[in-house]
């Protein structure tokens, strides 16, 4: 066995194999970028050396600086991970001439499967089946558009030298062909540094799976059994499970078999993967794709239903061991599934997020190879900074079980105890799609995720809590009645008592923000029992959720009790706040106000973002403690008037254009009755909008004294645990409160009256400049990342034609016309630029534009 191994790779993979190497005592070398510097695998490495500047090009994939740290650290063997480098023959062909040995399969191995093409014939020849497919080396476009007539539609354009997916373009007519092949290139370019192209027939609505395999330098060569990967998103695997739901043991061993012999194909020594297409109606029916000549994501499936830890069985290969076990000892254990975590966001068509991580929690949850029966691999630490120059995956969460039932369920209670703040995450959809029928019973294609966003099924569910609506349906998941519900809270007496929380709303403020007015109030009619049970979170007929911590209306109805104010607490439901609840809307709004309270902002208005330096409010007594003010103490406390209420405005940012919600607090954090307006408008339009209901609700919110980050939340006498984390406001955009509460992550903009007031001035000039039509003039930037592309600035252009191309987590999007015009291009190729930004702007076309005459303007005096 080796001394000294060094990781060439970063993020979870790194900690991985990083793991294996000190439960075997080798001293582990990390690298890293500048932008890694401070990552969590460089961390947990012995020893760490910089490869050179943050993109992927000057660092990771650099091989001479690659083999030069092994050597100045004395490495004796370069573990690649997966990407990158690992299945790139020169690094094999580097390390070779350095005397340092590459874990994984030797170079005329890796130059035969990296070769598509000629990957297809070599097994071929061996009698397994290959997909029909066209291309060659240094094909030019012309010719493959000519070829892919012959392959025939729909066909996939695929980079020969890539993986993972990227550069991969579905064309479903001639048309298509060249536009796929250009966008193609760039990225096979880009990613792999061979633009070679071939084209393959696309089978429809076939199953992905692909059987381990395992080789050594003796000859014995045996497989682990297969995994389904058919949970697909823009060729992408998404969850990945093991074994799969569709084949028997026959098929099994057939297919296993078949992988084996690709391996002896080519004298493959090491860990690899043989990938197959398998129509779902005929599961003996197989088409090889491909061999990945490294370690794939999700091994981790592979360890769990056979014990064994690949990671260390391919040190030993490489060191020169035989394979200590033969296929007849290979046996499979239960079920194991594995769901990628990414950094992503669904409401904005899985488009790359980036950002700061301010809270992570793994909720105790081990990793590596010995976890069982739940694992969480992960490369994240609460301060990592996300950014747009490497693949977005996170972590990988698993988790084992006798059956696949128990594995779902094993698996989704892993997400829902995740805690990812500060970045957007798939987690709200993964935990949607594991509850999918189709997913529960088996039924897999690579296009079932496809099919269920654009039908509004996990993907439209993806931002809501358990069992809450969402646009007038019911989400996804589905949580179990809980067995102890808590009691419903009458009103104290039943007395009718005035609701410093509902006030007349003034008229409009010269920026067009109604100011409520905290002085004046009325007092609710009481109900035919004389008691005030008007929903205190919401005006209209609420559904039950659970997910707010109380009984199911079922139970509350068999109790005799009247429901509980969470009990009817619903989801929004608008368009751009699908998922956040009023119960979400009320612990952010407390968090806003524990914040502002600690600097002393006036009630009435948060103050976000303006005195967050400010320290505690008072006047200095003895032993340099401060008293507190109660003038300034921030409960709206006020002479011979009912205590005003403050006003805190939030807005889900998850996508696209989030209305804004009002939420009034009066008191503190630790004791307040809160109220969320329950149209949905923010006192920003005519008088008499933003109206709230009679009755607030009881609230509180308090810091965990024994976990850092967590807060006690309780709404109308019933308690839960809840994560939140503060977003401080930069280049121009309000703060953010981050929530994780009931499973699921949230974030809600908390603008202040100014920024208010600059959003709705905006969005007034947009409608004014919008080209005679609806749509937005303005275009913005749906992700952060790179300009690739721009057309020309002044050109014309019609509706749907590509304006700016950005690239980011090497994915292409391109930024469209959102109507026809003349193009204004904002930025160059090179530019970075941040989401939502401003990128261009379609004017109308001078001859359309409408004819204004001209009036003069007289000033009175």
């Amino acid at each position: 066995m080796f001394s000294t191994v060094l990781v060439a790779n970063r993020g979870e993979i790194a900690c991985r194999v990083i793991a294996t190497l000190r439960r075997l005592g080798v001293r582990s070398v990390a690298v890293h970028s500048d932008a890694d510097a401070g990552a969590r695998h460089v961390r947990e490495a012995d020893v760490a050396v910089r490869l050179g500047p943050a993109p992927a090009a000057q660092s990771y994939l650099d091989v001479e600086a690659v083999v030069a740290a092994a050597v100045a650290s004395g490495a004796e063997a370069v573990h690649p991970g997966y990407g990158f480098l690992s299945e790139n023959p020169a690094l094999a062909t580097a390390c070779e001439r350095a005397g340092i040995a590459f874990v994984g399969p030797g170079v005329e191995a890796l130059e035969a499967m990296a070769d598509k093409l000629a990957a297809k014939r070599i097994v071929a020849a061996r009698g397994v089946p290959v997909v029909p497919g066209a291309g060659e080396p240094g094909m030019p476009d012309d010719a493959l558009v000519t070829a892919a007539d012959g392959v025939g539609y729909p066909l996939l354009v695929k980079p020969s030298a890539g993986g993972g997916g990227k550069g991969m373009v579905v064309v479903r007519s001639a048309a298509e062909v060249p536009g796929a092949l250009a966008s193609a290139r760039r990225v096979a370019a880009a990613s792999f540094g061979d633009d070679t192209l071939l084209l393959e027939r696309l089978v429809e609505r076939p199953r992905h799976v692909e059987v381990q395999v395992l080789a050594d330098a003796h000859g014995n060569v045996v497989h682990l059994g297969e995994r389904e990967c058919s949970l697909q998103r823009r060729h992408q695997k998404v969850v990945e499970e093991a074994p799969s739901p569709l084949l028997s043991a026959a098929e099994r061993a057939r297919m296993g078999e078949a992988a084996r012999e690709v391996a002896r194909s080519v004298g493959y020594v090491g860990a690899g993967t043989v990938e197959f297409l398998v129509p779902d109606a005929t599961p003996d029916e197989f088409f090889f794709i491909e061999m990945n000549t490294r370690l794939q994501v999700e091994h981790p499936v592979t360890e769990m239903v056979t014990g064994l830890d690949l990671v260390e069985l391919q040190l030993r290969v490489a060191a020169g061991e035989p394979l200590p076990l033969v296929q007849d000892d290979v046996e499979l254990r239960g079920h194991a599934v594995e769901a990628r975590v990414y950094a992503e966001s669904p409401a904005r068509g899985f488009l790359p997020s980036t950002g700061t991580v301010l809270a992570y929690d793994d909720a105790g949850v081990p990793a590596g190879p010995d976890a069982t029966p739940l694992r969480l691999d992960s490369g994240i630490t609460s301060g990592s900074v996300v950014g747009g120059h490497y693949d977005p995956m996170l972590a990988k969460a698993v988790a084992w079980a006798p059956t696949r039932e128990q594995a779902l369920e094993r698996l989704d209670g892993v997400l829902a105890r995740t805690v990812v703040l500060g970045v957007e995450t798939n987690v709200g959809f993964l935990r949607s799609l594991l509850a999918d029928g189709d997913v529960r019973a088996g039924r897999l294609d690579t296009g079932l995720i496809d099919r269920l966003v654009s039908g509004g099924g996990a993907g439209a569910g993806a931002g809501a809590g358990p069992g809450e609506e969402v646009g007038g349906a019911r989400a996804v998941y589905h949580p179990r009645a809980r067995s102890s519900p808590a009691p419903a809270r009458p009103d104290h007496d039943g007395a009718h008592t005035p609701d410093p929380l509902t006030s007349r709303v003034s008229p409009p403020d010269r920026d067009g923000v109604h100011t409520p007015d905290p002085l004046t109030s009325w007092v609710s009619p009481p109900d035919r029992d004389g008691v005030h049970t008007a929903d205190p979170l919401v005006s209209e007929a609420g559904s039950p959720s659970g997910h707010d911590g109380v009984r199911d209306p079922e139970s509350v109805a068999s109790s005799g009790a009247s429901p509980g104010v969470a009990d009817r607490v619903r989801a929004d439901g608008g368009p751009g706040s699908a998922g956040v609840s009023s119960g979400d809307l009320v612990a952010a709004a407390l968090f806003v106000v524990a914040r502002s309270g600690e600097h002393g902002v006036a009630p009435g208005e948060h103050g976000v973002g303006h005195r967050s330096g400010a320290g505690p409010v008072g006047r200095p007594v003895f032993g340099g403690a401060v008293e507190p003010d109660p003038w300034r103490s921030g409960d709206g406390w006020r002479l011979n008037a009912p205590a005003a209420p403050r006003v805190v405005v939030l807005r889900d940012v998850s996508g696209p254009g989030g209305d804004e919600r009002e939420v009034r607090v009066v008191g503190t954090a630790r004791g307040a009755v809160a109220h969320v307006a329950a149209d949905g408008g923010a006192g920003l339009g005519a008088a008499g909008t933003g109206a709230t209901t009679e009755r607030g609700v009881p609230a509180s919110l308090e810091p965990d004294a024994a976990d850092d980050g967590a807060w006690w939340l309780t709404l109308d006498g019933v308690r839960e645990r809840v994560r939140l984390a503060w977003q401080p406001a930069a280049s121009g955009e309000p703060a953010v409160v981050w929530l994780h509460r009931g499973g699921r992550a949230l974030a809600l903009a908390a603008p202040d009256r100014s920024e208010r007031a600059a959003r709705r001035r905006a969005e007034r000039r947009r409608a004014a400049g919008g080209a005679g039509g609806p749509a937005d003039p303005e275009v913005r930037a749906a992700m952060p990342g790179t300009v690739v592309t721009t057309a020309a600035d002044g050109e014309p252009v019609i509706a749907g034609a590509v304006l700016v191309t950005v690239e980011a987590m090497k994915m292409e999007h391109p930024v469209l016309a959102p109507h026809d015009g003349v193009a204004r291009v904002t930025v160059r190729p090179g530019d970075l630029v941040r989401r939502d930004q401003v990128v261009a702007v379609v004017e109308p076309h001078p001859a359309a534009a409408p004819h204004t005459p001209e009036i003069e303007a007289t000033t009175p005096r």
